[in-house]
């Protein structure tokens, strides 16, 4: 065959299809691909719907995020320095009342607030709480948009979420994920456990501390707080319903009361024969390393080496569940420790005191 009645086919063959397409040939050619056509359309549905949610939910939330320019000055040897930082948070009320992370304000000699029409206010701390991660600043400004936090016991692993804030200070910069998981606790930077952590896969960046966790409905489930910087995909959110406890504790005392006991203590295991024998829940207990002087445990007779196993009935597994029960509600009311004295199970009267 010649390269010139090769091309002849060739050329034939393209005039035959586009005569079909004009006659209607096309579809028939979609007509035996029904499939493949179908299910393009429904991926094409499903974008559609999911960008509507997404856009739909930014609308509701992106009013009341605001960026946060802080002003620290930092104690050296040579004198002060200031330093400067940003951060995100969002109105929570219509008369000014603004939630963040402790990080993003803690220690704030000054602070500008950015709301997303381009109007700056100073801000003052209304609240700070190192141990959640979690403060309430206020400005004093008219016609200001506030969210509705929800209810984060309703949230499901694989739920769509929306993070909004400031990174690296792009302002009202929008990532979209899941939730990777519930119930994940971290450290703030007190040291103390935080519980409730939302994980997700939301991206996370400097200058996104303290903005909002949204779900598809436009409510805040999360306030953002941290990313692990080696890692990709791994983010952190404070769960709404803690922020909720938090803020008005905030709002209303301007701190947290928590109560202590003064021990210093560890996770340890329990010997078998001891659950056994107990019948005790749990197969681990809080081993009481050192007592403080003049301390509830003290004034308790609590005593080096004892195992903390439950506190008013509550079982006792780890330093975490005893820093869970002991809240301000506790504060100068009596309640009683349950321990393991070598092999004697023990109840001691104890009145905790509020945390210094």
């Amino acid at each position: 065959m010649t390269i010139t009645s090769v091309w002849k086919k060739n050329a034939a063959a393209t005039e035959f299809l586009l005569n079909e397409a004009d006659a209607g040939g096309g579809e028939k050619l979609a007509r035996e691909e029904p499939e493949a056509v179908s299910a393009a359309r429904d991926d094409s549905a499903l974008l559609d719907a999911y960008s509507r949610t997404v856009v739909s939910a930014v609308a509701r939330v992106a009013p009341a995020v605001v960026n946060i320019d802080v002003k620290q000055r930092v104690k050296l040897r040579r004198g002060t320095r200031e330093l400067s930082g940003n951060g995100s948070g969002f109105v929570i009320t219509p008369d000014g009342f603004i939630l963040t992370n402790s990080h993003v304000v803690h220690d704030a000699s000054a602070m500008i607030v950015t709301l997303p029409d381009g109007r700056e206010y100073p801000a003052q701390v209304t609240g700070d709480d190192p141990d959640t991660d979690l403060a309430v600043i206020r400005i004093d400004a008219p016609q200001l948009t506030h969210v509705r936090l929800a209810d984060s016991e309703n949230l499901r692993v694989g739920q769509l979420v929306v993070a909004i804030g400031n990174p690296l200070g792009f302002q009202a910069s929008v990532t979209a994920g899941v939730i990777s998981a519930l119930g994940r606790s971290m450290h703030a930077q007190s040291g103390r456990l935080i519980d409730n952590i939302i994980q997700t896969d939301a991206a996370l960046n400097p200058g996104n501390s303290g903005g909002p966790l949204v779900n598809s409905a436009g409510e805040v489930v999360g306030v953002n707080t941290a990313m692990i910087r080696p890692a990709q995909g791994i983010c952190f959110a404070i769960a709404s319903n803690t922020a909720k406890l938090v803020a008005g504790w905030l709002i209303r005392d301007g701190r947290i009361r928590r109560c202590y006991i003064g021990v210093a203590g560890q996770n340890v295991p329990i010997h078998r024969r001891i659950v056994r024998f107990y019948g005790l829940p749990l197969e681990t207990a809080v081993l009481v390393v050192s007592i403080e002087k003049n301390s509830p445990a003290e004034h308790g007779g609590l005593r080096e080496g004892d195992l903390i196993v439950a506190f008013n009935g509550q079982s006792i597994g780890s330093v975490h569940d005893l820093h869970k029960v002991l809240v301000g509600e506790q504060i100068g009311v009596s309640a009683t420790l349950t321990i393991v004295r070598h092999t004697e199970k023990l109840e001691l009267p104890i009145l905790p005191a509020e945390s210094r």
